[in-house]
């Protein structure tokens, strides 16, 4: 689990990219302030098979735009696999909404309960002299595509993401959110 560990160090803490977004908000307004907080929540989940080799992930998106903010929580999976180190995508537990689902207000939750997204396919990471890269399409449904490339390394956390409705963007920006780390 060596590389395991050297890619979740890279991956937890506070991001936020506000030098970037001070930098394109002069040319694009609608370019978003981001932030994610990535917090390992494997304490907080009860009955881990005893041989249990992963870190579950509380991700936690803040996007301002244009004056509002809203929270985008995701909870993943990683596990490190042949070749690279394997995102799973799983649904928030019973009882939590894209609103409610922080890592601090997290309940203890049994990993039986817990179900991987059958939407979201699964994105491995590969590295290549100390970066991380990776990334995954997806079919949210016949019409709404998803894909995702990131690239981690010691410097930043560099976030692309966009969906499509029958091959016209729907959401993305055209430049990567660079995150840097604040805490």
């Amino acid at each position: 689990m060596g590389k395991l560990n050297d890619f979740m160090d890279l991956l937890t803490g506070s991001f936020d990219n506000a030098e970037q977004s001070k930098r394109m908000r002069q040319v694009n307004a609608d370019f978003p302030y981001a932030e994610h907080v990535n917090t390992i929540c494997n304490g907080k989940i009860t009955d881990l098979p005893r041989d249990f080799e992963g870190f579950f992930m509380v991700e936690e998106s803040y996007y301002t735009a244009n004056g509002n903010t809203h929270l985008s929580p995701h909870l993943f999976l990683f596990t490190e696999e042949e070749g690279g180190i394997k995102l799973t995508s799983y649904e928030l537990p019973d009882g939590y909404d894209k609103k409610t689902f922080t890592y601090k207000d997290l309940k203890p939750v049994s990993y039986h309960d817990l179900k991987p997204s059958e939407k979201f396919t699964p994105a491995l990471f590969v590295e290549r002299d100390g970066v991380w890269e990776g990334g995954s399409t997806s079919m949210f449904s016949p019409v709404l595509k998803f894909t995702l490339h990131e690239q981690f390394s010691r410097e930043c956390l560099e976030v692309s993401e966009s969906m499509e409705v029958r091959g016209r963007k729907t959401f993305g920006y055209d430049e990567p959110i660079l995150y840097r780390r604040v805490v």
